[in-house]
């Protein structure tokens, strides 16, 4: 059983209020698939920054020393205990002990990481194969128990290892934690598209709850949840599992990961796939609008799709027009909202959560088309309700996941905000609405996260050469939601050993999904082969 789309959406970290956490694991009944965004015309404004400056201005991120340093070889010589996974044959787990600080190392302050694995079956073992869903915050350690066999082929899994490090900060490694169950109910019903002073504050009071939950809960680990530290604990691991060099594969947020371990530690890349790919270059206002572009697109797509067929519920013409139906029925939903047969009702927010959910995957947009039917022609409201709290992974029970916690305390500490006063979110509005007008207005007003966060960004847009790396595989899909395509042109680009794979297609990622790019991949972590420049699928 799989417990979500390969990666969950990489939305901005404002979207945490926009789609309920972007990079919420997405859940299907078949198999996990990456995060949405982008499509072939990814809207915003382009390669500048929030300050005006090119993505080209971005600092580059030079490697650590080769060297491990003294207080680090602890870490770096420990022995892991594994155990059986309770529920899950085949795969065993551990405990990894990091350091807190890697600037500042106290064993009083260490860590626990969660670290699962399931043993190559062959006798040519080429190493551990470390893998991540995205998010930022998606379970790694779920994603590789459920993975191994839908995504990746015996051969594959015959001479790698399959293995799941939860990142600091997410899943079963000291996760997040922030509102309580009935609170977070309370905060994805909030109205993210604001028309008058009062809901303007009413959405900003949300977002300063919601950071002030995750300050008290969480305490100083929301100071050490960022992208380097997390790449820093896969070095760990790859010391403990007895490997020279790093075999990975990364999807969507999973790519900057990839890309960022790379950065810092490029002698010691082996095989790398980063799929659904991350522009580390784009600043926090570029990734946003590009993203809501991406959206843009891939409701088009199905839009399009959902015209030719015998009933759609946006209408016969598809484009335009069904944008301007789902508006119309977003715009009843914020005056009326509709019966679920729960106490929560449908709302505007809620709704486009569940809309934005069915996006990541071509696999879903059947399901979206009834949901939409369902609430528009019928009233009913629970369809696309269930799709919202599969994005939200809101439990039955009413809990929800860490996903939706992680998501925003990882991108808030790597990147400035782009917005912090509800004005300059106005300010941006024309440039979201052109860049997408379903969703940017959502998106825009996503952005207010960050400016309230109550921690200091740590990081920042980097441009990542990883000189001296082995070659590195980066697949970009055509029409995908989350991540759009030029973000894998981007990320390819500045890698200096990075090769570009096109995907024709809809969805987010697309190994696993496509026998196409499965053969490219599995033909790179095998036999070390390349595709030539310029190669796409099918």
């Amino acid at each position: 059983m799989t417990r979500f789309a390969r990666s969950l959406p990489l939305l901005t970290a404002g979207a945490l209020l926009l789609t309920a956490a972007c990079s919420a694991e997405t859940r299907t009944e078949e198999r996990p698939s990456p995060s949405p965004s982008a499509g072939d015309e990814p809207g915003g404004g382009g390669p500048e920054g929030a300050d005006g400056g090119s993505a080209a201005d971005a600092p580059v991120l030079d490697p650590l020393p080769e060297e491990i340093p003294a207080d680090l070889q602890p870490y770096y010589e420990q022995e892991l205990t594994w155990r059986g996974c309770p529920g899950v044959p085949g795969f065993q787990c551990a405990m990894l002990t990091v350091p807190l600080d890697y600037e500042s190392v106290d064993p009083a302050d260490d860590i626990q990481l969660t670290v699962t694995r399931a043993r190559a079956g062959g006798a040519d073992r080429l190493g551990a194969l470390l893998m991540n869903p995205g998010g930022p915050g998606a379970s790694a350690v779920e994603f590789a128990q459920d993975a191994a066999n839908y995504i990746f082929p015996a051969e594959v899994r015959e001479q790698y290892d399959m293995v799941g490090l939860d990142a600091r900060g997410t899943g079963g490694s000291e996760p997040i934690e922030c509102l309580t169950g009935p609170e977070m109910d309370a905060t994805t019903q909030v109205d993210r598209t604001p028309d008058d002073e009062e809901e303007m504050q009413a959405l900003l009071t949300a977002h300063e709850e919601f950071a002030a939950g995750c300050q008290a809960n969480s305490g100083r680990l929301l100071e050490h949840i960022s992208t380097i530290e997390s790449a820093r604990d896969m070095d760990v691991l790859r010391s403990v599992l007895g490997d020279e060099r790093l075999h990975y594969v990364g999807f969507s947020y999973g790519t900057k990961l990839g890309a960022v371990y790379a950065g810092l530690f490029p002698q010691r890349v082996g095989h790398l796939v980063l799929d659904a790919a991350v522009d580390p270059r784009l600043s926090t206002l570029d990734l946003d609008r590009e993203q809501a572009g991406g959206f843009e697109t891939a409701f088009r797509s199905f839009a399009a799709d959902c015209a030719s067929r015998r009933s759609c519920p946006l209408g016969p013409e598809g484009g335009d027009d069904a944008s301007a139906n789902l508006l119309a029925f977003f715009a009843e939903l914020d005056a009326t909202p509709l019966e679920t047969g729960q106490d929560r009702p449908l709302t505007e927010s809620l709704a486009t959560t569940g809309v934005a959910m069915a996006l990541y995957s071509e696999s879903l947009w059947s399901e979206l088309r009834l949901a939409l039917t369902a609430a528009m022609d019928d009233g009913d409201g629970a369809p696309l309700l269930a799709l919202a709290d599969a994005y939200n992974e809101r439990e039955p029970d009413g809990s929800y996941g860490t996903t939706m916690f992680a998501f925003p305390a990882i991108s808030c500490l790597d990147s400035p905000a782009a917005t912090t006063t509800p004005e300059e979110v106005l300010a941006q509005l024309p440039d979201y609405e052109e860049a997408s007008p379903t969703f940017g207005r959502d998106f825009a007003w996503a952005t207010l996260l960050c400016g309230v966060w109550p921690v200091e960004p740590s990081g920042t847009p980097l441009t990542i050469p990883a000189a001296g790396a082995d070659p590195i595989l980066v697949i970009g899909t055509t029409r995908d939601p989350a991540t759009p395509f030029a973000w894998a042109e981007g990320l390819a680009d500045q890698l200096q050993s990075g090769i570009l794979l096109t995907y024709d297609g809809d969805g987010h990622g697309a190994y696993g999904s496509d026998s196409c790019v499965d053969t490219v991949v599995n033909d790179y972590l095998l036999a070390n082969t390349t595709p030539e420049e310029g190669a796409s699928c099918p």
